[in-house]
């Protein structure tokens, strides 16, 4: 990938469904976040992706979501996103998500995607998944992100997926509090974290570990930015500005929705280009290919 190609880097899209039709989530979840989000049903696959983001000139993280232990259902194949994502390397960045209920058979395979497909990162759902970040159960996934110095990207906040299903479809909200990553931002100093999303209603916990931990970043995806609390409006225009970055939440929230709005914010004309493109560039060490 070539930033200089392009206008915006996406860090935040989703790989809901692959060329076999198989979905990443249990259909009932995927269902109650599009209800949520009032989005779209399209199932983009990766080579879709693909075309839809070199339309725009906008690069993409791409990743699924592993919930095989909480669910039974089977996760899409990270070698298979990789794969088509290496066919699109102008335009995409694949990430793995892996459960952390797998443990050390896990870590192997990250090591091995990260040196074998080009994997630049991981995607964790703390809610989904059913785990608490510093609860030590991802850490074994976390050692070998830190070791291969891939990115690891964490939901926070609010999710759509199970909202209004009896019992929330057992997804538990509190193991996303932002406050949990300070735990592995410590026991992680060299690993590079991203919050996920407008972290409804932890915001000013994220603001304040992203503020505290030099490796810890937040990522704008999954709000329209003319919902965005006043406070990271506020942090993204001045302590945070280098630390903020571009995320849709695609295909819930589209990119061309997304920068619409973000285009009416109150923000230095000096902030905008490194939210769009340039922080990412850094953080995904896009210059170091």
């Amino acid at each position: 990938m070539d930033p200089a190609k392009l206008d915006a880097i996406d860090v935040h899209v989703h790989v809901e469904a692959d060329e076999h039709g198989h979905l990443s989530l249990p259909p009932e979840f995927i269902e109650a976040s599009s209800a949520y989000f009032k989005a779209d049903k399209e199932r983009p696959t990766v080579d879709q992706i693909a075309e839809y983001y070199r339309e725009r000139r906008i690069g993409a993280v791409v990743f699924s979501v592993d919930v095989e232990s909480s669910t039974g259902h089977p996760a899409l194949s990270n070698e298979e996103i990789a794969q088509a994502a290496a066919k699109h390397s102008d335009v995409l960045i694949p990430f793995a998500s892996i459960d952390p209920h797998k443990g050390e058979a896990g870590a192997r395979e990250l090591a091995r995607l990260a040196v074998g497909h080009g994997v630049r990162g991981i995607k964790f759902h703390p809610s989904l998944q059913n785990f608490a970040p510093n609860d030590r159960s991802a850490y074994p996934l976390l050692e070998v992100a830190q070791e291969h110095g891939l990115v690891a990207l964490f939901h926070t906040g609010q999710t759509g997926i199970g909202a209004n299903m009896p019992g929330g479809g057992g997804v538990r909200l509190a193991l996303s509090n932002p406050i949990l990553l300070d735990d592995v931002a410590v026991d992680f100093p060299d690993l590079t974290i991203i919050m996920a999303h407008p972290s409804f209603p932890w915001q000013d916990e994220a603001l304040a570990v992203a503020t505290h931990k030099p490796n810890v970043h937040i990522d704008l995806s999954g709000w329209s930015p003319k919902y965005f609390p006043p406070q990271l409006v506020r942090y993204a225009n001045s302590l945070l500005q280098d630390k903020v970055l571009f995320g849709s939440d695609y295909p819930v929230i589209t990119p061309d929705r997304w920068l619409a709005d973000f285009a009416k914010l109150d923000l230095k004309p000096e902030v905008r280009p490194k939210i769009l493109k340039d922080n990412a560039v850094r953080v995904l060490k896009l210059g170091e290919q």
